[in-house]
């Protein structure tokens, strides 16, 4: 394998600490980091908050002075989220997402939602969101949204962008700015990586059936 692709472990982070998080933290660099100007004092919304990326996302935000609504669907994962982060949770099963966000916004919305879950979301995601706003769309757990450019209008004149990680670490560049600023975080203990499931490599098929039905927490990994 060329080298040119890879990138190099501190020796301060475990082989397993990093195959719990180097994709999700990763991820949550290039949220915080490239999609949007977010600066200290800034709300947003992120879905799925005591996911994998959710906790790494949350610790990072907090270390920004970004305020986290996260949604969450059992209590033993709002109080994982409140625990990493999360300012403000909100039970999507039994609140309306978008109402709860004004509540806590005085009205106003949020300028960005983080949406990694997508067809079950994506309405509540737009009406959390204030005017010229933008929709995150990384992750489609649920199906992918069906996006009707009217509803943009009727919602504020909003954006919407569809990331993947792959386009924001194709050049070596920034792909070691963003690693080196992850790394960094986990090194020193700023970010904690929670590896909560731990799975047989010849029971790969439940891990991903435990991650669809939504009974894991934080980050899964496969152990040889």
């Amino acid at each position: 394998m060329s080298a040119a692709p890879l990138i190099r472990l501190p020796d301060e982070i475990s082989c397993e600490t990093a195959a719990a998080m180097t994709m999700r933290g990763l991820t949550s660099a290039y949220l915080l980091r490239r999609i949007h100007p977010l600066k200290a004092g800034d709300t947003v919304l992120l879905h799925a908050a005591a996911g994998g990326v959710g906790l790494i996302f949350s610790q990072w935000a907090k270390l920004l002075g970004i305020r986290v609504i996260g949604t969450v669907s059992t209590e033993e994962k709002a109080e994982l989220a409140s625990a990493n982060g999360c300012a403000h949770i909100v039970h999507y099963r039994r609140e309306n997402v978008a109402e709860r966000v004004r509540e806590l916004t005085d009205g106003a919305g949020v300028p960005v939602v983080f949406d990694s879950v997508g067809k079950d979301t994506v309405a509540g995601s737009m009406a959390s969101l204030q005017r010229r706003g933008l929709l995150v769309c990384f992750g489609t757990s649920s199906g992918v949204p069906p996006l009707d450019a009217m509803q943009l209008v009727l919602h504020g004149s909003l954006f919407v962008t569809r990331p993947a990680l792959a386009d924001y670490i194709a050049e070596p560049a920034e792909r070691d700015a963003l690693a080196g600023e992850l790394f960094g975080h986990v090194a020193s203990g700023r970010i904690k990586v929670q590896i909560n499931q731990r799975y047989d490599l010849k029971d790969a098929a439940q891990a991903h059936r435990d991650m669809e039905a939504g009974r894991t927490t934080g980050s899964s990994v496969l152990v040889l």
